[in-house]
């Protein structure tokens, strides 16, 4: 059964790989994974949990006989409730702050970000859409920031050329922004959430490393840009259902959704509960002010499409779907034990974190950053040296996997997005961005050694 169980891990790592090519979606995949995995394991408990839970399942039993029926329970209370519980936690996060966005996006709060970059010098709308996009991604979820640059970016240039360069260096900000704090991607969250590291060294190691991640790229993309790029300014950004806000309203609720954010990691320093709490605390409070600046709406339809926010979409849910498949899946997976022999292997063969996080990283470009992160992550549980607390090896995995998804388009999810929204080939990818991407990832990796190192001396 361990065999079977392992088999389709090795089976989903291929169809998510090539999903870009069968156009099977990457959250069916994880979700079939996550689901079929515990089915098989349940079916053949008694031999995993003799094997892993032997000392837990006797106390549970209180003196008990054992039977089928007994080990199911006990699975089902102590064992795949667990990983349920840090699915969860992960997923509800990403709907708080999805839709955070949306209200916001709904509100008009960031037509800001339009004014700003209101330029048909290539050098000033490509840096500032990108500073935007790494300071918004590295407090929101950055697959919801890099969608919605990107739909800012289409509507700005009109050149289908301009348009894949500016949108690929939209999708690096957004994934290096992500990765340098703990609440700007779904792995820095799990490492948050379980003890691994704290919010203020992480983003002491990683702001560094993913600045040069993002900046040298996007300096060697802005020279293939020409002077002066193909726009078109609409007078009033429309939504659809547009804004009757006016600007000191919509910064308030802009102050009230990012800077709620912000205060996340403070609200687990002090209170220690679950950060999707703080994040679900700051979409209410943001959700109250919506509803009373917008109380004056005399259209009821549009004071009603105002109070659902629109973040619960097909593809928001399909990357919270994608999270939960692929994080039940791991969780099956090291209940069998095989992630504590990959490790013992590791820790024989290779035994340098380093060298396990270049491979992550360029397995991340080919897979998925965040299918190849948690199953680094599940290798090891806390413990001392380089996979201690803001130990190396956390820091390296969060960092590796983040850029070098970004080494091809199929790498992360928000790639995947540019493709579809921009008709990016794969080839193109390869051509034009690959090698800019590999050199900001390799002096982003150099410079994480030499801060941990020295850390260490």
């Amino acid at each position: 059964m361990t065999l079977i169980i392992v088999a389709m891990l090795v089976l989903a790592y291929l169809l998510i790989a090539t999903g870009h090519l069968t156009g099977v979606n990457k959250a069916a995949i994880a979700m079939f994974l996550g689901t079929v995995g515990w089915v098989v394991y349940v079916c053949w408990g008694a031999d995993f949990v003799t094997a892993q839970h032997a000392a837990d399942y006797r106390e549970w039993l209180g003196g008990n006989v054992s039977t089928s029926e007994s080990v199911k329970y006990f699975i089902y209370d102590c064992v795949f409730l667990n990983y349920v519980g840090r699915a969860a936690a992960i997923v509800m996060f990403l709907l708080a702050t999805m839709a955070t966005v949306e209200l916001l996006n709904n509100n008009g709060c960031f037509d800001f970000i339009t004014e700003w970059i209101r330029t048909r010098n290539s050098k000033r709308l490509l840096w500032t859409i990108t500073i935007a996009t790494f300071i918004l991604s590295a407090n929101l979820d950055n697959l919801t920031t890099a969608t919605m640059m990107l739909v800012i970016m289409h509507k700005i240039l009109q050149n289908s050329r301009q348009r894949m360069l500016v949108g690929s260096a939209i999708l690096l900000a957004a994934n290096c922004g992500g990765c340098f704090t703990v609440i700007g991607d779904p792995i820095g969250l799990i490492l948050w959430g379980d003890g691994a590291v704290t919010a203020s060294r992480f983003s002491a190691y990683l702001l560094l490393p993913a600045l040069l991640a993002w900046v040298i790229p996007t300096i060697l993309i802005n020279r293939e840009l020409p002077d002066r790029l193909d726009t078109a300014w609409s007078p009033s950004p429309y939504r659809g259902d547009d804004t009757r806000l006016n600007r000191w309203q919509r910064l308030v609720m802009l102050f009230v959704g990012i800077g709620g954010l912000w205060f996340i990691p403070t609200f687990h320093n002090i209170t220690k509960l679950a950060p999707f709490l703080g994040a679900l605390c700051v979409l209410s409070v943001l959700w109250v002010v919506n509803e009373a600046f917008n109380r004056k709406l005399i259209d009821s339809g549009l004071m009603s499409s105002r109070r659902i926010p629109h973040a619960l979409q097909y593809g928001a849910i399909q990357q919270m779907l994608f999270v939960m498949g692929i994080m039940l899946g791991m969780g099956v997976v090291t209940e069998t034990g095989v992630w504590a022999d990959v490790a013992d292997w590791f820790d024989t063969y290779i035994h340098d974190v380093w060298l396990i996080g270049i491979g992550a990283g360029l397995l991340s470009s080919i897979v998925d950053s965040f299918t190849i992160a948690i199953s680094n992550i599940s290798l090891y549980k806390i413990g001392v040296g380089d996979i201690s607390v803001n130990g190396a090896y956390w820091s390296i995995i969060a960092y590796s996997t983040a850029v070098g998804g970004c080494l091809l388009s199929v790498g992360s999810i928000s790639g995947i997005a540019l493709m579809k929204m921009e008709h990016v080939k794969l080839g193109w990818y390869v051509k034009h961005l690959t090698p800019k991407v590999f050199l900001g990832w390799i002096v982003g990796f150099i410079v994480l050694w030499l801060e941990l190192n020295m850390v260490n001396i």
